[in-house]
């Protein structure tokens, strides 16, 4: 336990391009370019270092570096939520938590093992739970990055001044994290919306096109959902029989240590192949989870995004349709006729721009998703002809192996 957190406790990690994880389509600006090249991972947190290079005259220099952490990426993703010059827009879904969790209960059961197993089993078993902790550290990384490089590609949203804050600001921008009233507050609010998600469910649709798209996401996500589940088992899976492999190859190994007959060198032998299909096992999971569990993750938040724009322009449907009724009033009534009149023509323009605005983020929403499926499944089918033509070699040895050996 002591090496683990040793090792981890303050990791630095230098990212190149193969160690991306979530890949999404990204039209990016060459005048704003952002990174996160390097992190810091502490027991509880992971602090980031955000590079920007850029040619805009809206920043101070051409090239900086500031230092944030997970809350302040929560903070942008809030602001641009609540600001409602961006209701029309699909708002990048915000990076989840970084969660270590797993990886160190897992290490804390092996220590809790460790007197049960070899020293050589125990190594391999704690290389490949620090791989994994490793990996982890990665897509947290990445998905953060994937954030702001989703922002600094959108025409409207990499202008906006909180984001110019975000990257530029070179201290702490101290954000503070919700109290238990916000977070209740919070909790009441996401019921509130979905009691009205139920209401304004009523509103007949006015145009097809978003009558389409919101029947397309319902079920677009649900289908995403279970995969993602299945994708998860089937990592899992590959990462069981990984570690199988290891029980079967440190066996090997002792039973080898022990003989002093001929079958020791084919026992070596066999310990060997079991120990270079451990490692094909492992490489097949981890390129199946960077290539496909995580992008499917990614997508269904991106789809809740949309699924969110969709119910911010029902919303303000509703709104336009109670301000006709509540002007059918005035009039009947002959009395604020003026005021009702301005505020249905707020309600219509403001419908209306929603309406322009989501047909464009949609349509770009469609186009990207399937590039980017299209890209990472290539990729994963690519490494997966790679990784059968390896297994295909060593299970020859193995079948060879097992004639002379029986």
């Amino acid at each position: 336990m002591v090496g683990f957190y040793t090792v981890f406790k303050w990791f630095w990690c230098i990212l190149s391009p193969q160690l991306r994880s979530v890949s999404v389509d990204l039209n990016n600006d060459a005048s704003l370019v952002i990174d996160i090249p390097d992190a810091l991972c502490e027991r509880d947190k992971v602090k980031f270092t955000v590079h920007t290079k850029t040619t805009l005259n809206s920043f101070q220099k051409s090239d900086f570096s500031v230092p944030r952490q997970h809350e302040d990426f929560i903070w942008l993703h809030d602001t641009l939520v609540e600001t409602e010059e961006y209701a029309g827009l699909i708002i990048p879904p915000a990076p989840p938590k970084p969660d270590f969790e797993s990886p160190r209960e897992k290490m804390h059961k092996l220590g809790e093992g460790e007197a049960t197993m070899t020293k050589e089993e125990y190594t391999k078993m704690k290389q490949e739970l620090e791989a994994e902790y490793l990996a982890v550290f990665k897509k947290t990384v990445q998905v953060h990055e994937v954030f702001l490089q989703r922002l600094s590609s959108h025409p409207i949203l990499n202008k906006d001044r909180n984001f110019q804050i975000f990257l530029e600001y070179d201290q702490d921008l101290s954000v503070r994290r919700k109290n238990v009233k916000e977070m209740f507050g919070g909790f009441f609010k996401n019921m509130a919306k979905s009691a009205d998600e139920v209401l304004i469910s009523g509103t007949k649709e006015v145009d097809e096109f978003f009558e389409q798209e919101k029947t397309f996401l319902l079920d677009y996500f649900s289908k995403i959902k279970d995969s993602t589940a299945k994708a998860e088992k089937m990592t899992r899976a590959h990462k069981s029989i990984a570690d199988d492999y290891i029980h079967i190859s440190a066996t090997l190994n002792s039973l080898s240590a022990d003989d002093s007959t001929a079958n020791k060198k084919n026992l070596d032998k066999l310990s060997d192949l079991f120990e270079k299909l451990r490692k094909v096992e492992g490489r097949v999971a981890s390129d199946q989870e960077l290539k496909l569990t995580e992008l499917l993750r990614y997508y269904m938040r991106d789809i809740q995004a949309a699924k969110d724009l969709l119910y911010r322009r029902a919303r303000a449907l509703a709104d336009y349709e109670n301000s006709n009724k509540a002007l059918d009033k005035a009039r009947l009534k002959s009395r604020d006729i003026p005021q009702a009149e301005e505020h249905q023509q707020q309600c219509l323009q403001k419908f209306d721009k929603l309406s322009e605005s989501g047909k464009k983020e949609l349509t770009s929403f469609k186009g990207r998703r399937v590039v980017a499926f299209r890209k990472n499944l290539i990729e994963m089918a690519e490494l997966e002809i790679k990784h059968a033509k390896v297994r295909g070699r060593e299970c020859r040895e193995l079948n060879l192996l097992h004639l002379i050996c029986f």
